[in-house]
């Protein structure tokens, strides 16, 4: 935590002073307010004119948004009326709270679930015998209508939301969304004693918020973290970076920094061909948050990453032509199954503990600082996994299926919960996305999936590939910073458990009435491709579900193969951990590289390199000094990428868009 790097033993002491703060009326109010404020900006700049994907980034721009206004405003209340003004602690809860409601607007959640569950009814053709599969998904599940789906794709002329026919799904969708929810809450509030206490994890992505509110209690009109040379020489680097990219993209005789090098390009025969993507990306986020990550984690995702592609150019310089090898995401996805089952190994004696106290009431294990009793997380956590089986079930889909589904969703879920927490990458994909969808179709093959020999199970499993593909269980990573927050600054850890669940309600609420609103305005298939993202993904597999019909998939040995290897490196080099300790490759890095690591191995790779010259020229003291620099980087692209050019392509219009800005 900052608390720890960048401030003072007194400033420290004067926190652990301060009174636990509950979530306060006006910090929701204003939290909903801003939320609703913000649905605006999200819709304009990410689905009509698709400038900015400003809810994919991490933390959501909206959030930092919000939080540099307060920052910069609050002072000036206070000078007014010190009742009137803002408790820093309040505006870290706003900033939580955004950060859940807002990301909820996304492609990979929202826009990819509106767009995707009506798709075979208004897809259906002769050709692609989508009918056939219509009686298996349940009206309450998505209107069947022909004229509500008609209108979402094409558009209204009235532009008015037909509210009615999406009633009860958008009621029942509700449920399951915040059944979810509570079952990931749970299991965070369990490993959250582990993890902060037990293991002292850092949560790096929290340096940010608690950086720039710190003295906004005080009587200062300018925070501490703003008067920073060194913060705004990093923002100014990262400022200068997006503006000669952007005014690039109108006048291409202007010399730019670039997005990316491509050394793949460079290969051109065989078998060095094969080892692209290899470009080597520099973002200024990936780079200013990479800095407060341990340097062997830095080392290992690079190398890691090296290691994958020379895979593909050993496999084709031995004449070895399969496609998709060497399956990186299948490899990525079994490191993630090892690395869950080892995090649960490891806390298994805090688990008993919680355990113990759930069903015993143990007096001599205490929950009082918790964000849940923990009576309430083991029985919020069965209860919550109770009601999804339940919903997906009762919706049509087999139990064996659901809940070997929602192991792996939960098991990756954690994984990245714990990414969030030691190496803090801020990146919404950091998890072999799709993989835990494709890994029971590629293990069972179709013929196990054909239940009862209908084909329900298998059209609900495929209704659901938005969740897979799309990144709702990522926002684990936002309560498990949440907590962490709550215990770091006096606020009652309960409260931030409820300002949670409420930010999930509030902003997929607020998230479905922005896109039925564009939609039903606009058309979602007349809007950029990702203003109406998401129903080629599913049309693409519910075509293949249909041509299961015509011959079943049988079970795929290469990917199988990928998973347990992956699997098994990551288990090994756990283990060779535990008995070198000082051994410098790190197993969570491997999960990364197998997941995105063609998008983050450039940045970590210029991390490592800048690290090694700090730790080796000036020691820990420069090392501490320059972490305002790099801060200052990852604020001055969110701002510059995300504030600026979002709010341009609010207001600049569809015709201005040359120049696009991906935070994914």
């Amino acid at each position: 935590m900052a608390v720890e790097l960048g401030s003072t033993h007194d400033e420290e002491r004067a926190i652990d002073q301060l009174p636990l703060i509950p979530l306060t009326w006006r910090a929701l109010i204003l939290a909903i307010g801003f939320c609703v404020v913000a649905s605006y900006w999200i819709e304009w700049s990410e689905v009509v004119t698709f400038f900015c994907q400003v809810t994919e980034a991490v933390p959501a721009v909206p959030a930092v948004a919000v939080l540099i206004v307060l920052v910069v405003l609050n002072p000036l209340v206070r000078r007014i009326s010190r009742y009137l003004a803002l408790d820093r602690r309040e505006v870290l809860m706003i900033y939580v709270f955004l950060t859940v409601a807002t990301s909820m607007a996304g492609c990979g959640i929202a826009r990819f679930f509106i767009n995707t569950i009506p798709v075979p009814f208004y897809f259906a053709t002769a050709e692609n015998e989508f009918e056939s599969i219509q009686q298996y998904i349940p009206e309450w599940t998505v209107p069947h209508d022909t004229e509500t789906i008609r209108l979402l794709y094409e558009a209204s002329e009235s532009g008015v939301i037909p509210w009615k026919p999406w009633l009860v799904p958008l009621a029942a969708w509700g449920v399951f969304f915040l059944a979810l929810w509570i079952t990931m809450l749970a299991m965070m509030a369990i490993f959250q004693r582990q993890w902060a206490e037990k293991e002292k994890l850092t949560y790096p992505l929290l340096y940010l918020p608690v950086e720039v509110t710190e003295g906004l209690d005080t009587r200062a009109l300018v925070a501490d973290f703003f008067r920073s040379p060194v913060m705004w020489i990093g923002f100014g680097i990262a400022f200068f970076y997006n503006i000669t990219n952007i005014i690039n993209a109108y006048n291409p005789g202007f010399t730019a920094l670039g997005k990316y090098y491509d050394i793949g390009a460079l290969f051109t025969e065989r078998p060095w061909s094969a080892i692209a993507p290899f470009q080597i990306h520099y973002r200024p986020e990936m780079i200013g948050f990479g800095y407060l990550v341990s340097t062997e984690v830095a080392l290992s995702i690079w190398l890691f990453y090296l290691i994958l592609r020379l895979e593909a150019v050993a496999a084709a310089a031995a004449g070895l032509d399969i496609a998709g090898f060497p399956f990186v995401q299948e490899q990525g996805l079994g490191s993630y199954i090892a690395i869950a089952i080892f995090l649960v190994w490891v806390a298994r004696s805090h688990i008993a503990l919680v355990i113990r106290k759930a069903f015993t009431g143990d007096p001599a294990i205490s929950d009082e600082r918790e964000p849940m009793s923990y009576r309430v997380a083991v029985f919020a956590f069965v209860g919550g996994l109770a009601v999804v089986l339940a919903w997906v079930n009762y919706a049509g889909m087999a139990l064996w299926v659901a809940a070997l589904y929602f192991a792996l969703i939960l098991a990756v879920a954690l994984v990245y919960a714990r990414i969030r927490a030691e190496v803090g990458v801020p990146l919404i994909w950091m998890f072999p996305y799709f993989q835990h969808y494709k890994f029971i179709k590629y293990t069972f093959g179709s013929a196990p999936l054909q239940v009862g020999g209908s084909w329900r199970t298998l059209t609900i499993f495929t209704t659901l590939v938005f969740l897979s593909r799309g990144y709702f269980p990522a926002l684990i990573g936002y309560q498990a910073e949440g907590f962490r927050l709550a215990e770091e600054m006096r606020i009652r850890p309960r409260s931030m458990t409820w300002l949670l669940i409420i930010a999930l309600i509030v902003g997929f609420y607020v998230a479905i009435w922005l896109h039925l609103r564009a939609y039903y305005m606009y058309g979602s298939g007349g809007l950029s491709s990702l203003g109406g993202w998401g129903y080629g993904i599913a049309m693409a597999e519910y075509e293949q579900l249909v041509s299961y019909g015509k011959g079943h998939a049988s079970p795929d040995l290469w990917r199988i193969g990928a998973t347990s290897a992956g699997f098994l490196a990551t288990a090994g080099l756990t283990i060779v951990r535990m008995i070198f300790l000082r051994f410098p490759l790190h197993p969570l890095a491997f999960g990364m590289a197998g997941s995105y690591g063609s998008l983050i191995w450039g940045s970590f790779f210029i991390v490592w390199l800048l690290k090694s010259i700090v730790f080796k020229l000036g020691g820990m003291s420069s090392y501490r000094r320059l972490i305002p620099g790099f801060l200052g980087l990852a604020l001055g692209h969110y701002f510059t990428a995300g504030m600026f050019w979002g709010l341009i392509g609010t207001f600049g219009g569809e015709s201005l868009r040359r120049y696009y800005v991906f935070f994914g």
